[in-house]
């Protein structure tokens, strides 16, 4: 395996709503070992379960969870953090924010943040087996390669919910080193 070296990449971690939302915690340790700066964008349901706190300790930036805090800042929020980034990671990426983004829906900051960048996404699915196989789930992922996202295949297996197939969140050297490449 290739060393995971990232020094001075900017990577924006974005945390939408699934069970998996647990496993960005280490994926942010895993990224700032390699060197990269990482902001967080946790989405409303990405708060259900994990803390702001948690993946503020870890990545040792503020987390960004609302679109607007007006008497925080003098800049454009999702204008700023769009360009700061090098990558933009979404993980886990649910099947609602994989079908906002490629309907052009700009209704959190995340949304916001993907459609005003220029870098790569990279999306990190992961979700029940029956919604990954949904054919509206499967043409968004087509949609969006054709436009030139990134996507990681998700792991099968046993899934929170009490199902079996795909839909589990892929392993988090998996998608680093798949940040790694996509940055070189």
């Amino acid at each position: 395996m290739k060393s995971l070296e990232m020094k001075n990449k900017n990577i924006l971690l974005g945390v939408s709503g699934g069970i998996a939302a647990y496993k960005s915690c280490e994926l942010v340790r895993t990224l700032v070992k390699a060197g990269a700066n990482i902001d967080c964008i946790l989405t409303k349901a990405g708060g259900q379960f994990i803390t702001p706190l948690t993946l503020q300790t870890l990545s040792g930036n503020p987390v960004h969870t609302d679109i607007f805090h007006l008497t925080e800042e003098t800049d454009v929020r999702h204008i700023s953090l769009a360009d700061k980034a090098d990558l933009i990671l979404v993980a886990p990426a649910t099947a609602n924010i994989i079908a906002k983004v490629a309907c052009g829906l700009c209704n959190d900051l995340l949304t916001t943040v993907i459609c005003a960048t220029k870098a790569p996404v990279l999306f990190a699915p992961s979700m029940n087996v029956n919604m990954w196989e949904n054919p509206i789930t499967q043409d968004n992922i087509e949609k969006l390669k054709k436009y030139g996202y990134h996507f990681i295949e998700p792991g099968e297996g046993m899934l929170a919910c009490g199902y079996e197939g795909k839909g589990r969140l892929a392993e988090i050297n998996t998608i680093a080193n798949t940040a790694k490449s996509i940055l070189e």
